[in-house]
């Protein structure tokens, strides 16, 4: 059985290529197509499994895209387990414009599944977690899922001792909170969507994550900025990881990139503070790879060392 468990109730087959310039009515033509399985936990499977982690990644899917999907995380080695549904796994896909240096994305809303589908799901976590110490909750939820379904998820394998690292939003990260996490990961955007405030200073967001922690929604908030860099906020410490200058060619997966890494790096049983530090030279690795191409091993290696954080420590 495997240490490490993710859930995508929501996974797709990412589609992404690129095109001189984009524009209204005419035809653009684009370059190479690159195919990759992608979805917020399956991408942090994908992670683990490139730093040698013992992932599997469970998620539902149905059609010929489904199919894909088995075949591309197959060929990466990715061990998964798939609930098969009867709609059809959605596909999303990015454009590059190469004049504008701009990435357009187009997300599709993916099936609905049926309640005997979500509900195999719930049952196949819990099996499944009985051996593992991570869960990773990743991604949107599907049409015919309820907001609630992750906090239901939560609350079956809380009593197994499971750690819950938690990356999603909206009704859904509410709902997850609700029941109580070890570590969230929410953009600034989303921690904003989740508070309903402006969030318009470093203070105001230090504060709504503190919020999260003291309500006992989660031991840990990881906020990040995109390449202004990311926060790490517990109860006894706060720390500051300033954004690496790497050249940006997609931001497709960082933020999966750093989650893989973090829960990686907590698997080896290394700090909180140093699982942040092998997060951020993953999420800047993965802005240096086209499409979903994510974060590779030796670049996290050559950019570990040049990740530094500014930790104050709480008055206790």
């Amino acid at each position: 059985m495997s240490d490490i468990l993710t859930v995508t109730m929501n996974p797709a087959v990412d589609v992404a290529t690129s095109t001189a310039y984009v524009m209204p009515t005419h035809k653009l033509r684009c370059a190479t197509v690159q195919r990759h399985p992608g979805g917020g936990g399956v991408n942090v499977a994908r992670v683990l499994h490139r730093l040698g982690g013992e992932v599997v990644a469970l998620y539902p899917a149905g059609g010929a895209s489904g199919k894909r999907l088995r075949q591309l995380l197959d060929d990466e080695g990715v061990a998964s387990c798939c609930i098969a549904i009867t709609g059809e796994t959605r596909e999303s896909f990015s454009v590059k414009d190469e004049g504008g240096g701009q990435e357009y994305r187009f997300v599709l809303p993916g099936p609905t599944l049926l309640a005997r589908e979500w509900q195999a799901c719930l049952d196949q976590v819990e099996a499944l977690a009985q051996s593992a110490r991570y869960l990773v909750v990743s991604g949107s939820l599907p049409p015919g899922v309820p907001a609630d379904f992750y906090a239901q998820l939560i609350r079956r394998v809380k009593p197994l001792g499971v750690q819950v690292v938690l990356d999603t939003s909206g009704p859904a990260l509410a709902a997850a909170l609700a029941a109580g996490v070890y570590l969230v990961k929410p953009s600034l955007r989303e921690l904003r969507d989740f508070s309903g405030l402006a969030l318009e200073t470093s203070t105001q967001w230090l504060g709504a994550a503190e919020q999260l922690i003291a309500q006992g929604r989660a031991q840990a908030v990881v906020l990040t900025l995109g390449e202004a860099g990311a926060w790490l906020i517990t109860a006894q410490e706060v720390c500051f990881a300033p954004g690496l200058p790497v050249k940006v060619v997609s931001a497709i997966g960082a933020g999966d990139s750093l989650v893989g890494a973090m829960v990686w790096a907590l698997a080896q049983r290394l700090t909180l503070k140093e699982a942040f530090r092998y997060g951020v030279a993953a999420g800047s690795a993965a802005l240096q790879s086209e499409g979903t191409g994510l974060c590779h091993p030796a670049e996290i290696a050559r950019l570990h060392d040049d990740v530094q954080l500014r930790c104050e420590v709480k008055p206790s």
